[in-house]
């Protein structure tokens, strides 16, 4: 089972070999980053899979796996966001490889998009799903529907689908992943088999990051600090995502960055807004806005609870500049850079943008006893 991260191999062995294939829809629900959508795909591909090992994973050679591979299954319809479509097959491959196929997928979606391209699941894809999944599959076979992220079907298609799962087909399966299954329709929810997915503990997450670290990244760390110091990235790594592992793995990309990043923004009496914009101009405006609000998360965890989630390792620097800053500034700044981070997906002029945020945030370490307003 090489293919399951170890959290993963238990629940895999109790849909595969317990008879939930009775249920005609699943949902799998769980927070962003264990491996959700990897999971699900894995497992559609292994129901189809013509000659699959005991534990029930695909074999990767039958006309059946390599139809799956190349798109084309005649019995497997995958139902997602416009917006996240077009980078499917990059996403799946990357999966195969133990990438985050879910944090990619969300990364897709945010990228800046014309209008016209969808950030829902709309009516039209799930009416579209009727000839399959009311007619004979090919050669008589068993027909699945993956839906993700499932929460962002809108009303309408929720309703779509609800019908189908009130009326379900023969030899149809559902499988409906999401990170936030509050937002389903109740309705929707009773009629599935709720599977909650498990997330790895610190640790474990940390070894398996370790496992798939890059060979150029292990070149030159031979000795035991240099061991150590690779532990360490990897804690900084979970941590920064949140503690989700396949997001945690994408980050090792740009850890120099964010080294860098930090420093700029942890540096009280030096900050420079304008130098910092030119720098980090060419990197995702989504990801450095995300970097920002992970950084003053923490100051105001700190500064009303002392606890620090995204950056650990940092303390004794949180610490020090909160004692320069207003927490009710930091509270109302969190609140901007959430504005901003919504108009960030649209077309803008990068540079002035970051300079605007930038500026706002070098107001913020001058807040002191103050609370300046930003505007949103």
């Amino acid at each position: 089972m090489n293919l399951l991260p170890v959290w993963q191999q238990d629940i895999w062995k109790t849909l595969t070999h317990d008879g939930a294939l009775r249920s005609h829809a699943w949902l799998l629900k769980g927070r962003r980053g264990i491996g959700k959508y990897r999971f699900a795909n894995l497992l559609a591909k292994s129901l189809l899979c013509a000659r699959a090992d005991p534990q029930r994973i695909a074999c990767g050679q039958c006309a059946s796996c390599n139809w799956f591979e190349q798109h084309t299954h005649p019995n497997y319809k995958l139902i997602t966001p416009d917006a996240m479509s077009l980078a499917m097959v990059q996403n799946n491959r990357a999966g195969v490889e133990g990438h985050s196929a879910e944090t990619r997928l969300q990364t897709a979606g945010e990228r800046k998009t014309k209008p016209r391209v969808g950030q829902q699941i709309s009516i039209d894809q799930i009416r579209d799903l009727d000839d399959f999944v009311y007619l004979t599959g090919h050669q008589a076979g068993y027909k699945i529907v993956l839906i993700y992220p499932a929460e962002t079907m809108n009303t309408p298609a929720a309703n779509a689908l609800l019908k189908k799962l009130e009326e379900p087909p023969e030899n149809t399966l559902f499988i409906l992943v999401t990170h936030q299954s509050q937002r389903l329709l109740p309705t929707v929810r009773s009629r599935c088999l709720q599977v909650a997915m498990p997330a790895p503990d610190t640790e474990t997450a940390v070894q398996w990051l370790l496992q798939r670290w890059p060979q150029q990244a292990d070149a030159q760390k031979s000795t035991e600090p240099q061991r150590l110091n690779k532990q360490q990235d990897a804690h900084r790594l979970l941590a920064l995502s949140g503690f989700s592992p396949f997001a945690a793995l994408p980050l090792l990309d740009t850890m120099e960055q964010h080294r860098q990043f930090i420093d700029a923004v942890s540096t009280h009496g030096r900050f420079d807004p304008l130098t910092l914009a030119e720098a980090m101009q060419k990197q995702e405006l989504t990801v450095t806005i995300d970097w920002l609000q992970k950084w003053c998360y923490d100051l105001a965890a700190f500064h009303a609870a002392e606890r620090v989630r995204y950056h650990p390792f940092l303390e004794a620097r949180i610490q020090s500049q909160c004692q320069r800053i207003n927490l009710r500034a930091c509270l109302s700044f969190l609140q901007f850079l959430n504005a901003r981070q919504s108009l960030s997906r649209h077309p803008v002029n990068e540079r002035l943008f970051l300079e605007e945020i930038f500026i706002q945030y070098g107001r913020l370490l001058a807040s002191g006893s103050a609370v300046p307003e930003f505007e949103e």
